[in-house]
């Protein structure tokens, strides 16, 4: 709602770039920094506990993969967003991101502006993947060719337009104005013609095949 402001947990083993973050959260009027969590174990008390806007979250973990704990917790609380920091930006980290819904994907030695950028973003259903990360997973991501390359419907071309804009399938559910099953549909069958994984590397499909620009993808 207009006037709250959007609640944000950081997950991060290392003590000191949590607390830097901390600080810098909590000095913007519009976010409301909740905590920090240094664990998994921890992670999944706080974000249950807390029910948070926006986390912040390190796959790197002392006890557990970050990824995999988000994929936990989105199914049971899918209103809460993740964005990935991460200094390991890898396109395989990428896509195991992506499909585990995560909102976002940054490197850890951007600014601050993107990081306040991406929370804005996930709170509003959109995704944010640095520019450098897109870069290097458009460069490695090869030109699909053969019957899986096209064929998409007038509905699916909308939904990978959607996708492109940066909105998940609950976003892009209510913008279409169809149920969230329908469109997760939607998204597997043009997953599955563009030969992708996930929402990102289709999108990087897109683009390379002249569908997309790339900057689409950026949430704006």
């Amino acid at each position: 709602m207009v006037g709250e402001a959007i609640t944000v947990l950081v997950v991060d083993g290392h003590q000191t770039f949590a607390e830097l973050l901390g600080v810098a959260l909590a000095g913007q009027p519009e976010l409301r920094y909740i905590g920090h969590a240094r664990t998994g174990e921890q992670a999944i008390r706080l974000v249950q506990e807390l029910r948070p806007n926006v986390v912040l979250l390190d796959p790197d973990l002392p006890d557990a993969d970050g990824i995999a704990i988000a994929e936990l917790l989105r199914h049971r609380q899918p209103d809460t967003r993740f964005v990935i920091l991460t200094a390991n930006n890898e396109s395989a980290l990428v896509g195991r991101a992506t499909a585990a819904g995560a909102s976002g994907f940054l490197s850890k030695n951007g600014p601050l502006g993107d990081v306040l950028n991406a929370v804005h973003t996930a709170h509003g259903g959109g995704m944010t993947v640095s520019t450098d990360i897109l870069a290097r997973l458009l460069r490695s991501t090869s030109p699909v060719v053969g019957p899986r390359a096209g064929g998409l419907t007038a509905r699916e071309r909308e939904v990978l337009v959607l996708m492109g804009s940066g909105l998940d399938p609950r976003a892009i559910a209510r913008r279409l104005g169809i149920s969230v099953h329908t469109c997760r549909g939607y998204v597997k069958a043009v997953l599955g013609k563009l030969g992708a994984h996930s929402q990102l590397e289709a999108v990087a499909v897109a683009t390379r095949r002249g569908l997309l620009s790339p900057h689409r993808n950026n949430g704006e």
